[in-house]
């Protein structure tokens, strides 16, 4: 045997086995995006399945680009200041709990920069088969549930609210936008389908009997997001014209449906409780509102902050209800400000990212919309462990970085350099940016 063929050969096996790799990957992605909704016990399915997909992505070669660095900073010193919050709460197991979760989660993140910043398309595409699978399996049970036709109803359901297979009405609803908004994405731009209109259909209504205010508001800022930014970035004026009007007809068809709805006592009731902008829990110098007031006044006082869930725990007799806060009563001023930055940074960088033409754009818009949404609900709800939240920031910081690489590879052909020095820059070949 030459050594032309050993190098062959040598080749080939390398690349078989990337290709496995690379194949064991996607199913185990996939599996774990599906376990995600099965978080009504701890440790969920979703914690063993991550541990497993970090393990695959060290077998299948996957690598943290540079572009991500200021992500895994930020994560880093939001965290560390929250140990070092921990002095406030030696002794509480469940506060020591939280910080090692909140590592936990900020692993999870940058597991998933490095995951969709390579191979995207196809590794994004497989995220969003399974996502809109999980969503419409635990909307559907959430409406089995509030209808009380399945045994066990009471069991996935809080308060006469869905919660399907979570713990809180108020983390299902919000799990459910993503899905939704990755079908309205591919309904507007792709043409309807009945199987997608089904599918949407199912996690709308689902999302709807969470009767979450914050899920609400989230859905219709992420969605608004969403369509203008496919409007903005779509080229074609016949393709613009039937977004406007599909999104035209759907805000139709969504109060029709939301008005047959109401028309069911046990539902308008619920709804008109929720739709209240303030409840008794939020109005006066004891509720949500004045224990928020109240509380910026003592950590003024507390460079490193109250301790990790003391604010409900020490301090006032419900937790804070707005993540940008409890960022500063559980992490301490440097916690706070590291969160804060990490929120605007990549509210930055993934716009910046969504408004170039890649092949991964059609993802990126309904990835962005939705964190827009969750980013505003956090001033209401207390975002910093839910699991979905970190799949958003780890998926925006990775395209952005497939972005920039892509957008080098487009400066690089327009200069005429060679191959090898393309090659050098570290992209696929079947690239491609506008």
């Amino acid at each position: 045997m030459t050594a032309s063929d050993h190098s062959l050969r040598s080749t080939a096996r390398r690349a078989a086995i990337t290709a496995l790799g690379e194949r064991l990957l996607l199913i185990v992605l996939f599996l774990a995006i599906l376990g995600s909704p099965f978080v009504f016990m701890e440790p969920s399915p979703y914690e063993a399945l991550m541990g497993v997909l970090a393990l695959t992505c060290l077998l299948a070669g996957v690598t943290v680009p540079r572009a991500i660095l200021p992500l895994v900073f930020m994560l880093l010193v939001w965290n560390c200041a929250g140990a070092m919050s921990l002095l406030n709460a030696t002794e509480d197991t469940k506060a020591i709990t939280f910080i090692a979760i909140s590592f936990y989660l900020a692993i999870t993140a940058i597991l998933f920069a490095c995951l969709f910043a390579h191979n995207s398309v196809q590794r994004l595409s497989v995220m969003r088969r399974a996502y809109i699978l999980a969503a419409f399996i635990a909307a559907s049970i959430g409406i089995a549930a509030y209808f009380g036709v399945i045994p066990g109803a009471e069991t996935f359901t809080m308060g006469g609210r869905a919660k399907s297979t979570f713990k809180d009405p108020n983390v299902y609803g919000p799990f459910l936008i993503l899905p939704l908004l990755f079908l309205v994405e591919t309904i507007l731009v792709r043409g309807l389908r009945l199987r997608h209109l089904i599918a949407a259909l199912v996690i709308m209504f689902g999302l709807f009997l969470s009767f979450s205010r914050g899920a609400w508001m989230h859905t219709v800022v992420s969605a608004a997001v969403t369509v203008a930014l496919l409007f903005v970035t779509t080229p074609s004026t016949r393709l613009r014209g039937r977004i406007v009007l599909l999104t035209i007809v759907a805000v139709v068809a969504v109060a029709a449906m939301l008005a047959i709805a109401l028309s069911f006592d046990s539902i308008g009731g619920l709804f008109k409780e929720r739709a209240n902008l303030v409840n008794y829990y939020d109005a006066g110098e004891s509720g949500r509102f004045g224990n928020q007031i109240r509380s910026l006044t003592l950590l003024l006082e507390m460079p490193n902050g109250f301790g990790p869930l003391q604010f409900g725990q020490v301090y006032f007799p419900q937790d804070p209800h707005n993540v940008y806060l409890n960022a500063f009563a559980s992490y301490g001023w440097l916690g706070g400000i590291a969160y804060v930055l990490m929120v605007l940074a990549t509210l930055m960088v993934g716009l910046r990212a969504a408004l170039v033409a890649t092949p991964w754009q059609a993802f990126l818009i309904p990835i962005y919309g939705t964190f827009v949404g969750e980013v505003l609900e956090g001033f209401i709800v207390d975002t910093d462990h839910w699991r979905h939240f970190f799949l958003l920031l780890g998926a925006i910081w990775g395209l952005a970085a497939a972005t920039e690489r892509a957008k080098a590879r487009a400066r690089h052909r327009r200069a005429g350099l060679s191959p090898s020095t393309i090659r050098a820059s570290g992209l696929p070949a079947s690239t491609v940016a506008g």
